[in-house]
């Protein structure tokens, strides 16, 4: 797994994953969907283009691609720290004293030094740039499945799950959440410029 990896300012195309502290189900119980299609829009203004995403109730899976000078580790750590600060709000908003508990018990002596209150996020995220099409498909098809498989059964199959972009890229749907991009808008390998605005 490639964590605590820094992966520069070249830019490119990442498959990126991102998981809730102990696997809690944090996204789905503070229902932080809006939050984070609002950072995918931030993002967008900032020259980087979504590919593919699924939110899941206790982790997330992107294809992001990031422009050169913008670092994919930053825009990642951005997410998670101002997510983690709407889950505590929203928390703490629906009287979920029991899940505050816990986020609080999950803190570390690094975590408090930097006078973090809750552990929101599992400190590192997997992040592999896109270096061929196969592996990007490979992701792609691995995003888009996520809610169908084993435990989960979010959905009877994966364009029908709506925190996914399954259905832009299975039916051709544009989504109405974020602007969404084709692997050839942007291209797989480090350095490679998006195409379209």
């Amino acid at each position: 797994m490639a964590t605590h990896r820094l992966q520069g300012t070249d830019g490119g195309l990442f498959y990126c994953t991102s998981t809730c502290w102990d696997w809690l189900p944090l996204i789905q119980e503070t229902s932080l969907y809006d939050h984070l299609y609002a950072w995918l829009s931030l993002m967008h203004g900032k020259g980087c283009r979504v590919v593919g995403y699924v939110f899941m109730p206790n982790h997330l899976h992107l294809m992001l691609f990031v422009p050169e000078l913008l670092s994919i580790n930053a825009v990642l750590g951005n997410m998670k720290r101002f997510a983690a600060y709407e889950i505590i709000k929203r928390l703490k908003d629906s009287d979920r004293a029991d899940l505050l508990v816990r986020l609080r018990s999950g803190q570390t002596a690094g975590t408090l030094a930097r006078s973090q209150h809750h552990r929101v996020w599992r400190t590192s995220s997997d992040i592999k740039l896109c270096h061929s099409a196969l592996f990007t498909q490979q992701k792609l098809n691995y995003i888009h499945g996520n809610p169908v498989q084993g435990k989960w059964a979010l959905a009877d199959h994966a364009a029908a799950f709506k925190y996914s972009s399954a259905s832009f890229h299975m039916e051709g749907r544009e989504n109405e959440s974020v602007r969404l991009y084709r692997v050839d808008e942007v291209g797989t390998a480090s350095g490679v410029h998006c195409i379209r605005p």
